[in-house]
């Protein structure tokens, strides 16, 4: 990839002022010795919380690498009991705890949460913990604009120590370690359910088995070499019957000022690969049935150029947490028919990161304002709430993720977007279906299959 040497940027925001920082006005930039003493490798609170609820982080869970072709989904914690049940009836106990999509589900659904002892299981190979060391003092933000990208990062966190003396810096900051979370630098997975729930009814919209690279985790590769793009995905539908054979290949940048996000599609038959350029922001979500957005995934998913991000603070907050017992579930258990199951979906104390997106001026979105919870140990966003130009809530987006020992690390086992204007819901992830094969690899792969030629090789007619 092409770089060039950029400064920082404070970008605009409701609360702060539209301002510009080069290089030469910043501070001394921060220490890396800290990832070794206060902070963990990728850039959280080493210790615990004043109360002992939150433990010290003591180095994750680790378990030996298995063989490509075994699943990695593993139970976790099966003894344990919850501590406490949170609901409607006692919410305001822990309304400090509580994000403000939580509370509306508790109040307008019945919602209610099952808290469980916490458990700081986040973990990475050893070159992730040293390039994010390298990351410190060198990553930099598109001078244009923290929200267009970064340059001058590779293999680990971009941004592990948060300049949080600037808020709209240190939003960028935040939404960008959330995109490039550790996920692993490849995976397979043998069929992914894209549901909806509507009036309590549970349908399938569409199913893929999806393969992953990433790129910019590439254990062989060198900031030298990052072609700039931090994930490259391959997507083949198996549901239904009228998408079966449609295929995908897309690719997420670092910088949309250096180059776009790119989208190719296959369609039945054709055999002739075409850009999808209407598959980013607030496009409707083909697994969603209308529900969510393309840019609603994961909490917040692709190009985040639309929105100025400003950092809020830090809390300690009741998130979904280590949720393996979801991989291991149908999804007719997991999505029940208000949303998903509390005896399935495991919640923990953790401290998060809060970020909040504003609309930048002249940018369009159904959603004009959004905020974020971010895990300090995964940088993964676990909540999140969509706000409607009149500052109504109208969306609820949460991330379940789960540990996987062998990689190490917590990838998304699923996501959920709920409509609060509707009661409707979607939910997608890896969740067993019978009759079909289910199931998460890590699976190496070859950089080669991730792209549109190879697609339309083995298009049929």
């Amino acid at each position: 990839m092409k770089r060039r040497n950029f400064g920082l940027l404070a970008g605009s925001c409701v609360a702060v002022a539209a301002t510009r920082r080069t290089a030469s006005a910043q501070t001394a930039p921060p220490d890396p010795g800290l990832l070794t003493t206060t902070l963990t490798p990728l850039g959280a609170e080493r210790a615990g919380n004043a109360d002992g609820s939150i433990p010290a982080w003591t180095g994750g869970l680790t378990a030996p690498p298995l063989p490509p072709d075994q699943r990695v989904d593993v139970e976790l914690f099966t003894d344990e009991q919850p501590l406490y049940t949170v609901d409607g009836s006692n919410m305001a106990q822990y309304q400090d705890m509580l994000t403000a999509g939580t509370q509306a589900m508790m109040t307008k659904l019945g919602f209610s949460i099952k808290v469980y002892p916490t458990h700081r299981t986040a973990a990475a190979p050893q070159y992730m913990y040293d390039n994010t060391a390298k990351n410190v003092t060198r990553a930099k933000l598109d001078p244009a604009g923290g929200r267009f990208g970064f340059t001058e990062a590779y293999g680990g966190v971009p941004f592990p120590i948060i300049d949080t003396s600037d808020p709209s810096v240190a939003g960028a900051q935040l939404i960008w370690n959330h995109l490039t979370a550790w996920g692993g630098n490849s995976n397979y997975s043998l069929f992914n359910p894209g549901s909806v729930v509507i009036d309590g009814s549970l349908e399938l919209v569409s199913a893929t088995a999806s393969r992953t690279i990433f790129p910019y985790y590439d254990p062989k590769g060198t900031l030298e070499t990052f072609d700039g793009y931090y994930s490259k995905a391959f997507y083949t539908y198996k549901a239904p019957s009228s998408a079966v054979g449609q295929e995908q290949v897309v690719w997420h940048t670092t910088n949309v000022n250096v180059q776009p996000d790119i989208v190719w599609s296959l369609l039945n038959g054709q055999g002739r690969v075409r850009k999808a350029p209407d598959q980013a922001y607030d496009a409707p979500s083909p697994a969603a049935n209308g529900i969510a957005n393309i840019d609603e995934a994961s909490c917040f998913y692709g190009n985040p150029s639309q929105y100025d991000w400003t950092y809020m603070g830090k809390r300690e907050m009741l998130v979904p947490y280590n949720c393996n017992a979801a991989a291991l579930s149908t999804l007719q258990d997991v999505a029940g028919p208000k949303f998903p199951n509390p005896d399935i979906i495991r919640w923990e104390k953790h401290r998060v990161w809060v970020v909040e997106a504003t609309l930048h001026p002249g940018e369009h979105n159904v959603n004009a304002r959004r905020r974020f919870y971010m895990d300090e140990d995964t940088w993964h966003a676990l909540l999140g709430e969509g706000y409607d130009a009149d500052g109504n809530m109208v969306k609820v987006y949460t991330t379940y993720e789960r540990c996987i020992p062998s990689m190490p690390g917590s990838i998304v086992q699923g996501t959920m977007t709920l409509s609060l204007l509707t009661d409707d819901y979607t939910y997608n992830g890896n969740v067993r279906y019978p009759p079909y094969k289910t199931g998460q690899f890590i699976t190496p792969q070859p950089a080669s299959d991730f792209n549109p030629q190879a697609m339309a090789a083995n298009a049929s007619f």
